[in-house]
C-alpha cells in the first residue's frame, strides 16, 4: 500500500527524536528564590526568536502578576539560536509562580523566605554516606584494617590505625588534601552561620539528637581521622589506597580489592618528594600544601570546640602549631599518588594553604604575628590562579576558593583589609570578564569538577559582598548559585536529591546507585566538562540514551548517566564546599522571616508557634459529613474559629452546601484537601511517588477552582492538607512551588485516629484518644502550644463513638488549661 507524500512527511516529523526537534525552554532555580534576592531565569531556543516580553503568573490562579522586557545574550555559547535573561528581581511577593516567554512555560517555582531551609543539613546526608570505618548509611563497617605504611624511610610495612574519615568520591580512596579542606569548609560554615544547622543525628551518623549540631559532628569525624593521619610531630600521612581501587562497582563494606597487604590498604607517608609505587609518579616538591591544610583544620577546630570539649580543643591547638612549624620547614606541594593510571591530584600551589593556616592560627590564638604571616603569603598570590588564567589541570589550584583572603579582608588593620578586599574583587572581575555575554553568566573553566569552581566562585562573591557591601557582582553571584540548582542548559540541579520532585542527578556514577538503585542524596556531582575533555578521558561509556542530547551542542557537556564519571560523579570535598553557600542563603532567609513554625522531615508544617498558647483545630472531609452540624454548633457555642480542609468533590456535593455557607459566614478558614482525594505516596515506601507532578498540580488546581466558586480565593487559602495526611518531600516541594504551605497534624496527637473502627487492629476509642491528648499536653515540653489537632468531619457508621460528638469536652479541656483555640492565618 502506498501512503500519500504529505502523510509520510507528517509521520516522519512526528517520529523525529526529541533531540532533533526545535524547542524553546525556560531554565530556573528549581528550589526557588528569596524575595529580596536577584531573580533571573534563562530562555533558550533552537530558533532565532526575537523575544519582546516575558510574563510571571501565579501558579494556582494563572493570573499574570508581572511582565518585563528580556535581555538578549549570546546563545551560540551553548549551541542555541536565541537566548535571553528574564530578570524579575523587582517582584518580591511570596508565592508560587511560573514564567512564560513566547510559547514556552517554566515549571512552577516559589518565592519565599524559606526556600533554602534545611539545605545545609541536607548535603550532610552524602557526607555520612561517605564515611569510612562505621558507615551509618549502610549500618555496617568497612576498611577496618587500614593500613600498612608505605614510602616511610624506617616504618614502611608497619601497621597504623587510620580507620575513619571519608571516601573521596565513588571510589574508596582517602586523601588528606580533600578531607582537610572538607573539614575546614564545614567548620567555616558553622562559624559563619551557626543558626542554619540542626541536630538530627548522633556522632556516629545514626538518627537521633545528641545536643551538637550535625555539621560539627561531621567536622569532628574528619578531625579525628586527621589526628590519626598525623600521629606525631613531623609525621604526617597523605593518602590511603590508590587507583588500584578502581576495580568496578561494589559497596565499601564488600570491598575486596587487594594491594598485596592482606586486608589492609597502603597509607602513604608525606615525603615532600615525587611519589608513586609504579611507573607513574606525581610531582611533589615539599610538604607545605598538606601540612598547612592540617594546621588550618586543627586551628579552626580548636576555636570552635573550645566551649563544649576543651580537652579535644587543646589537642587540636597543639597539633595546629606543630603542623604550621612543619609546613614552614619544607615549602612546596605534596600531591596524591597513583599506580595504574596517570590521574592524580596535581596540586600546584601552596601559598594559599600557608595564608589560610596563618589566618586560622590568628583566629585561634589572637596573636597578630600570625596575621602578618598570613598577609605575607597572601600577597604572593593575590588572585586564585584558575580565576586569572581560566584554566587548571586536575586539582591544580586547590582549594578552589581562598578563604584566607576572606579572613584578611576583615582584618582590624585598615591597610590589610582594603588590600585583600581588592584581591577578592580582582578575582571576581576576572570571572565576570570570562563570563562575557554567557546567558548564564558563568565564567568558570569547564575542566573536571567544574561545579567545585562554580561553588568557589559563588562563595567568593558572597563573602566579598558581605564584607564590603559592594553589590557589583550580585547578579553573577545569584547566577552561579542558580546554575547549581537548575538554571543551566540542561535544566537540572547538580545536587543529588535536591529539590525532591525536581530534576536532579538520579543516576550518578556511584556504587550506591548501581548496587542499591538509590541516588546519593546531598552529593554535588562533578559537573559539565569541555567537549574535548569528555572525549579524551578513559573508560567513559553512556549506559542509557542521553536525555539531554538536545543541549550538548555548547562548550561543555553533562550527562545524568552512571557511565559518565567525568560529569556525574559526586565528590566529598565538593559537597562539603556547599556548606557555607547554602547555610548563608538559609540564614539570609531566616533573617527576613519568622522561623517559628516547626516542620517534619518531609517539609510539612506540623506545629505553629510553640511559644504561644494557641491550639489549631483542623477538620478534614472528602465523602463523609455526618459530624458537620455538630462541629459547627459546638464551635459556635464556644465562640471559636477553626480550619476546614475539603476535597473538590466535597465542595461540589450539593448536600454540603448549607454547611459550607455557614462555615464561610462564621469566618472559619476553608482550604484544600485535593480534588479527588488521591494517594500521593506508597504506604510502605514513602519516597515512592504514586502520582506525577502534572497530575498533582492539575488535581490541586481543580480543588481550588471549586473553592473559587464559593468565593474562596487561593491567596486567602495558602494552607493545604494532603489527602490521607500522607506525602513525601517531593509532594511538599511541589506544593511549595505552587505557593502553598503543606500542613499536617502534630505527631504524637492521635485525634486523627477517629476514623478507625473496632474491626481494625489500630482502633482507638474516643475515650482513649482524649486520654492520649491529655497525656501529650502534660508530657510534651511545650504542652499543646502551637499544636495542630486534626479531627475528621465524618466517621463510618461502624464506629460506635464519634470523636466529633466529644468536641465540646475537648474545647472545655483546652479552655481550662489556658489554651486559645484558633484558626490558621
Amino acid at each position: 500500500m502506498k501512503y500519500p507524500t504529505f502523510f509520510l512527511y507528517t509521520l516522519l516529523i512526528f517520529l523525529l527524536p526529541t533531540a532533533l526537534r526545535a524547542e524553546s525552554v525556560i531554565r530556573i532555580n528549581q528550589l526557588g528564590y528569596l524575595p529580596g534576592a536577584s531573580k533571573t531565569a534563562v530562555f533558550l531556543s533552537d530558533s532565532p526568536i526575537n523575544l519582546a516580553q516575558f510574563e510571571l503568573y501565579n501558579s494556582l490562579t494563572n493570573e499574570k502578576v508581572f511582565d518585563a522586557k528580556p535581555a538578549a545574550a549570546d546563545a551560540s555559547i551553548w549551541g542555541k539560536k536565541a537566548a535571553f535573561r528574564l530578570d524579575f528581581s523587582s517582584f518580591t511577593q511570596t508565592g508560587g509562580y511560573y514564567l512564560k516567554a513566547g510559547t514556552s512555560q517554566s515549571p512552577s517555582f516559589r518565592i519565599d523566605h524559606n526556600v533554602y531551609d534545611g539545605t545545609a543539613d541536607f548535603i550532610l546526608n552524602y557526607m555520612r554516606q561517605q564515611r569510612c570505618g562505621f558507615n551509618p548509611y549502610l549500618k555496617d563497617s568497612c576498611h577496618l584494617h587500614d593500613g600498612i605504611i608505605v614510602d616511610h624511610p624506617t616504618r614502611s610495612g608497619e601497621h597504623i590505625d587510620v580507620t575513619g574519615g571519608w571516601h573521596d568520591a565513588s571510589d574508596y580512596l582517602q586523601y588528606v588534601t580533600t578531607s582537610a579542606n572538607a573539614t575546614y569548609q564545614m567548620l567555616f560554615a558553622y562559624h559563619q552561620n551557626p543558626t542554619a544547622f540542626g541536630d538530627g543525628y548522633q556522632a556516629n551518623g545514626l538518627p537521633g539528637k545528641n545536643g551538637i549540631p550535625d555539621i560539627l559532628d561531621e567536622a569532628r569525624w574528619g578531625l579525628e581521622w586527621l589526628l590519626k593521619m598525623n600521629p606525631a610531630k613531623n609525621e604526617m600521612y597523605n593518602q590511603i589506597a590508590d587507583d588500584r581501587d578502581h576495580r568496578g562497582y561494589r559497596l565499601p563494606n564488600k570491598d575486596t580489592v587487594s594491594y598485596g597487604l592482606g586486608k589492609s590498604r597502603p597509607v602513604y607517608f608525606v615525603t615532600g618528594k615525587p611519589q608513586g609505587l609504579g611507573s607513574h609518579k606525581n610531582r611533589s616538591t615539599g610538604v607545605a600544601s598538606t601540612a598547612a591544610k592540617y594546621a588550618s583544620a586543627f586551628a579552626l577546630g580548636a576555636k570552635l570546640f573550645q566551649a563544649n570539649d576543651p580537652g579535644f580543643a587543646s589537642t587540636l591547638s597543639s597539633k595546629a602549631l606543630d603542623a604550621w612549624e612543619f609546613a614552614q620547614s619544607d615549602p612546596g606541594v605534596c600531591q596524591t599518588a597513583c599506580v595504574v593510571s596517570p590521574y592524580f591530584y596535581e596540586e600546584g600551589n601552596y601559598l594559599d594553604d600557608m595564608e589560610l593556616a596563618a589566618a586560622s592560627l590568628q583566629e585561634m590564638t589572637g596573636k597578630e604575628s600570625f596575621s602578618k604571616q598570613a598577609s605575607y603569603w597572601g600577597n604572593l598570590e593575590p588572585v586564585s590562579p584558575w580565576m586569572e588564567l581560566h584554566r587548571a589541570r586536575h586539582y591544580q589550584y586547590y582549594p578552589f576558593v581562598n578563604l584566607g583572603h576572606a579572613w584578611l579582608a576583615q582584618s582590624s588593620n585598615p591597610q590589610t583589609s582594603e588590600q585583600f578586599k581588592a584581591f577578592l574583587k580582582q578575582g571576581l572581575e576576572d570571572l565576570k570578564r570570562y563570563a562575557g555575554d554567557d546567558p548564564f553568566l558563568i565564567g568558570v573553566p569547564f575542566v573536571w569538577c567544574s561545579n567545585n569552581f562554580v561553588v568557589a566562585a559563588a562563595t567568593q562573591a558572597r563573602l566579598y559582598r558581605q564584607i564590603t557591601g559592594d553589590t557589583s557582582f550580585l547578579k553573577m553571584e545569584a547566577a552561579l548559585t542558580d546554575w547549581l540548582l537548575g538554571c543551566n542548559p540542561w535544566g537540572t540541579s547538580m545536587i543529588c536529591g535536591l529539590p525532591a520532585g525536581g530534576d536532579y542527578p538520579a543516576k550518578p556514577h556511584s556504587s550506591i546507585t548501581v548496587e542499591l538503585g538509590e541516588t546519593t542524596n546531598g552529593g554535588l556531582v562533578d559537573g559539565p566538562v569541555y567537549q574535548h575533555i569528555y572525549n579524551s578521558l578513559r573508560g567513559i561509556q553512556l549506559l542509557e540514551a542521553d536525555e539531554y542530547a538536545n543541549y550538548q551542542g555548547g562548550k561543555a557537556v553533562y550527562h545524568d548517566d552512571i557511565g559518565d564519571y567525568s560529569s556525574n560523579e559526586p565528590t566529598m570535598d565538593g559537597t562539603a564546599s556547599l556548606s557555607f553557600l547554602l547555610s548563608s542563603l538559609e540564614t539570609e532567609g531566616q533573617q527576613q522571616a519568622d522561623k517559628l513554625p516547626i516542620k517534619d522531615s518531609e517539609g510539612a508544617l506540623i506545629r505553629m508557634n510553640p511559644s504561644n498558647k494557641e491550639v489549631y483545630l483542623i477538620f478534614s472531609a472528602h465523602d463523609l459529613n455526618n459530624g458537620g452540624k455538630t462541629i459547627l454548633n459546638t464551635l459556635n457555642k464556644h465562640q471559636t474559629q477553626a480550619s476546614f480542609f475539603f476535597t473538590g468533590d466535597f465542595y461540589a456535593q450539593p448536600s454540603n452546601k448549607q454547611l459550607i455557607r455557614k462555615l464561610i459566614a462564621a469566618g472559619h478558614y476553608l482550604g484544600a484537601h485535593s480534588d479527588k482525594h488521591l494517594l500521593y505516596a506508597d504506604w510502605t515506601k514513602r519516597d515512592s511517588l504514586l502520582v506525577r507532578r502534572t497530575q498533582f498540580e492539575a488535581d490541586l488546581k481543580s480543588n481550588y477552582q471549586k473553592m473559587k466558586g464559593w468565593g474562596i480565593e487561593a491567596s486567602a487559602a495558602p494552607f493545604f492538607l494532603p489527602p490521607y495526611e500522607w506525602y513525601n518531600q517531593a509532594v511538599t516541594d511541589w506544593a511549595h512551588q505552587m505557593g502553598l504551605k503543606l500542613i499536617n497534624f502534630t505527631p504524637g496527637i492521635r485525634t486523627n485516629a477517629d476514623y478507625t473502627t473496632p474491626n481494625m487492629p489500630n482502633y482507638r476509642s474516643s475515650e482513649q484518644i482524649i486520654k492520649e491528648l491529655k497525656s501529650f499536653e502534660k508530657e510534651d515540653p511545650h504542652g499543646l502550644n502551637g499544636a495542630i489537632v486534626l479531627i475528621h468531619l465524618g466517621a463510618e457508621d461502624k464506629r460506635p463513638d464519634k470523636l466529633f460528638d466529644r468536641l465540646d469536652e475537648i474545647l472545655i479541656f483546652l479552655n481550662e488549661k489556658g489554651y486559645k483555640p484558633s484558626r490558621l492565618r
